[in-house]
């Protein structure tokens, strides 16, 4: 059993994310974790290492992948593939539970390296 705690809550400019499953507690294969980004937010663009699958809750979103940008609404489910670039742009306020594999890693362009995401490790 995994419960929400203060620990698991990571907030950047954009958006806070609180994890649930994890390797750090307690799952070998899948993270997962809520997203809420307030109204006029837009993520940078980066790419992740793996198959992300967001469900929106509430509000909505727009993303820009491939040269195509799609909005997303509550009751959707967004499915984005591993190593295409892509930005995340809250049209309104949204939350969304988001799930993919516990060993994803994340590239922006510029910058050397990839990194972890701190909410699904």
């Amino acid at each position: 059993m995994i419960s929400a705690s203060p620990e698991n809550v990571t907030t950047t400019p954009n958006a806070t994310m609180t994890g649930f499953a994890a390797p750090s507690r307690g799952s070998s294969e899948l993270s997962s974790w809520h997203v809420a980004m307030p109204a006029g937010s837009t993520g940078p663009e980066h790419s992740v290492s793996r198959e992300q699958v967001w469900t929106l809750t509430a509000g909505s979103l727009e993303v820009t992948s491939a040269g195509r940008t799609e909005k997303v609404a509550a009751g959707q489910t967004l499915v984005l593939p591993p190593d295409t670039l892509r930005r995340i742009h809250a049209a309104e306020a949204f939350e969304a539970h988001v799930v993919m594999r516990a060993d994803g890693v994340v590239s922006v362009p510029g910058e050397e390296g990839a990194r972890v995401l701190p909410w699904a490790c």
